[in-house]
């Protein structure tokens, strides 16, 4: 065997061997130690010699670390039901009115607040069920209220009417149903009057000769029929010269050759021919067809930069985040719709001034899930914007202290469901917010409510 051959078996064999050694060691690791599965006894802590407590880490039954707190998922299940709901509906009548049922489902008697918030600027005229009228604190509006003590399994009809509306506008009048003290909403509603169909409204829209579209695109119509009218007659007027010049070549003079049609006789004299020239249109056509196509582009570019600089709203207030659909506004007691949620602000009352000059203001609300899964919404993005332009966030302290405990932003609402609760908003200065921007999502485009 050659001596080249034996070096590498040896070598091989070597190679091997240090194989098999390296995967020895790791052999006992692959196995579990059943020993080390067996429960060990606790064995107490010796008392260290300086006399000092062990640290948490030590002591038995308590963790080294604290445990990860979950993030809620699942849906916040609805509260549960109030035995008093409340339904509003407007009555037809030349005056502004309002009918208020409040519904005692349960079997015992309760004892409720009922608060009607009425328009900015209007009066009652007739309150029913020895209701009163006030100011609400904080604001320039009045409410009507009444306390009742609701029997049990009833219903108790309320009526108000209002000073005369002024023509054709319609007025919001949302009612709350609270506890005995005036501090927690059992159910609210709200309607809309609007007076009744009269003489049809007149147009005060732009008359369409008066619009932009019409007075660009007339004269630029009436130019180009113009030109192209200019252009047909001037080919017209040159057809007889055209028509001239073809009979030179023949006509009545080749009728009476005795020699036409015996075929082509050579050699033949040469007919001289006229030079026909190409037609061109004329230039004052071009020049008149290029300002009119010139002055309606003009005219269609300025049409469309006016529209859009009228429709820009200068006096919203900017909205962070507000990337997907378009913002909505309104009054309350109007249900105002955005991505996910539809909010309806049903009352806002500020409280006194305390002594460090910061107040309370409980603003009312109703949230109704519209989409067909669970939502969460959070407390940093509910604001109330004050008079000089500020803003403040939800007071979730305050907050979950008027919710009874009830922390309303832990979980998500779930789909489907509509709750009314109140939010509070911890503002300094005597004067109150002048609008709430209530939304589902920092990616969403939120609602905002005047407060007046």
């Amino acid at each position: 065997m050659p001596a080249s051959t034996r070096h590498h078996k040896a070598l091989a064999v070597f190679v091997h061997c240090l194989g098999i050694l390296a995967a020895v060691p790791a052999l006992p690791a692959v196995m579990p130690d059943p020993a080390a599965a067996r429960p060990r006894p606790a064995v107490a802590p010796e008392p260290s010699s300086s006399g000092s407590s062990p640290s948490p880490s030590q002591q038995p039954g308590m963790p080294a670390a604290p445990p990860a707190v979950p993030t809620p998922t699942r849906a916040l299940p609805p509260p549960p039901k109030p035995p008093v709901s409340v339904a509003v509906a407007p009555v037809p009548t030349p005056a502004p009115a309002y009918r208020i049922h409040v519904r005692n489902t349960g079997g015992s008697p309760v004892d409720t607040t009922v608060r009607q918030e009425l328009p900015a600027g209007a009066a009652p005229s007739i309150i029913s069920a020895g209701g009163q009228a006030s100011r609400i604190a904080g604001q320039s509006a009045s409410e009507v209220t009444w306390r009742l003590k609701l029997p049990a399994n009833s219903v108790t009809t309320l009526n108000t009417s209002l000073a005369q509306a002024p023509t054709g506008q319609p007025m919001t009048a949302p009612a709350c149903a609270f506890t005995s003290d005036g501090k927690r909403p059992y159910d609210c509603a709200t309607a809309t009057w609007n007076a009744a169909a009269g003489a049809p409204e007149k147009d005060t829209s732009t008359p369409a000769w008066q619009r932009t579209p019409v007075l660009v695109g007339v004269p630029a119509a009436v130019v180009l029929l113009g030109g192209t009218t200019g252009w047909w007659l001037w080919r017209r007027r040159r057809r007889p010269v055209a028509s001239a010049l073809a009979a030179g070549d023949g006509g009545e003079g080749a009728a009476r050759d005795p020699r036409h049609g015996r075929g082509t006789i050579y050699p033949r004299p040469a007919t001289p021919r006229a030079t026909v020239r190409r037609r061109k249109p004329p230039v004052w056509l071009l020049v008149t067809s290029a300002v009119a196509v010139l002055a309606g582009v003009v005219g269609v570019a300025g049409w469309t930069a006016t529209r859009q600089v009228t429709s820009i709203d200068t006096d919203s207030q900017p909205t962070s985040g507000a990337w997907h659909g378009k913002g909505v506004a309104g009054p309350m007691g109007v249900p105002l719709r955005e991505s996910a949620f539809e909010f309806t602000v049903y009352r806002v009352a500020c409280a006194a001034p305390g002594d460090a000059g910061r107040r309370q203001c409980q603003a009312t609300v109703g949230v109704r899930n519209l989409t067909p899964e669970h939502q969460a919404w959070h407390g940093e993005l509910q604001r109330a914007y004050l008079p000089g332009g500020r803003f403040v966030t939800t007071d979730e302290p305050a907050t979950r202290m008027a919710n009874l405990g009830r922390d309303v932003f832990a979980q998500p609402l779930a789909a489907g469901s509509r709750v009314v609760l109140p939010l509070v908003f911890s503002v300094d200065g005597r004067e109150p917010p002048k609008q709430l921007e209530l939304r589902s999502g920092v990616f969403s485009p939120g609602v905002r409510v005047d407060v007046p």
